[in-house]
């Protein structure tokens, strides 16, 4: 992309740090929502709650607190803490945000905070080697994103028999196979640490590798030409 007189435009020449930067607020935001509510600006906190929440599903077990006394916190816990007495209740334990001895819920799951964070970093490692490191293919890029598509797809399969008790939540299977050799925390719930926790952070890691790899070499071309 030139000029009428030749010379890179400015969008060629800055295309990757204009979208580092854009994309940087779109990261930061979910996490600015419980500094907010730390901080007593309620309004401003929710809205971005009130945003994200087109964007992700907010449930509290699989999202990280701050400013609180865990990480993480088990769904029985959070019920409790909610005052939730239907167990099926989905919208009601995704409008919790937290209290302030619980912390405050960041504003993304923690499947969406691995893969949305991971992209910029991957592009910031992209970026040096943009010129030497040819494009991944169509089939590599599948076999990144695939396994956050059959985690996230087993996970709503297990949801259907309702939020906490599905195959997902105990993966007594996962524990038949590695005949519990470890403790009963690392298989059963989300908290962090389990099985469930890992496998969301690892295959959204996973997928973002897979978007920069595949992707950003193509909007180079485009945008810059090169």
């Amino acid at each position: 992309m030139t000029t009428a007189a030749g010379t890179p435009s400015f969008l060629s020449r800055n295309w990757f740090w204009l979208l580092m930067a854009v994309f940087g607020v779109y990261v930061i935001l979910p996490f600015l929502a419980p500094v907010f509510m730390a901080l007593g600006w309620d309004g401003a906190g929710r809205v971005i709650y009130f945003i994200y929440s087109f964007l992700c599903h907010q449930l509290p077990q699989r999202s990280y607190f701050l400013f609180g006394q865990h990480f993480t916190y088990p769904l029985a816990q959070i019920r409790q803490e909610a005052g939730i007495a239907d167990p099926n209740n989905l919208l009601a334990l995704r409008r919790f945000i937290g209290n302030p001895e619980m912390g405050w819920k960041v504003a993304w799951s923690d499947r969406m905070i691995s893969l949305y964070t991971s992209i910029p970093l991957f592009a910031l490692l992209w970026y040096p080697l943009r010129r030497r490191l040819k494009a991944l293919p169509w089939w590599g890029f599948i076999l990144l994103i695939l396994p956050m598509a059959l985690d996230g797809t087993t996970h709503f399969i297990g949801d259907l028999s309702g939020i906490g008790q599905g195959f997902r939540d105990t993966n007594l299977w996962l524990a038949a196979l590695t005949k519990n050799v470890f403790s009963p925390t690392f298989y059963a719930g989300d908290a962090w640490g389990s099985f469930n926790s890992i496998m969301r952070l690892l295959t959204g890691a996973l997928f973002g590798l897979g978007i920069v790899w595949f992707g950003f070499p193509y909007l180079k071309q485009s945008l810059s030409g090169e």
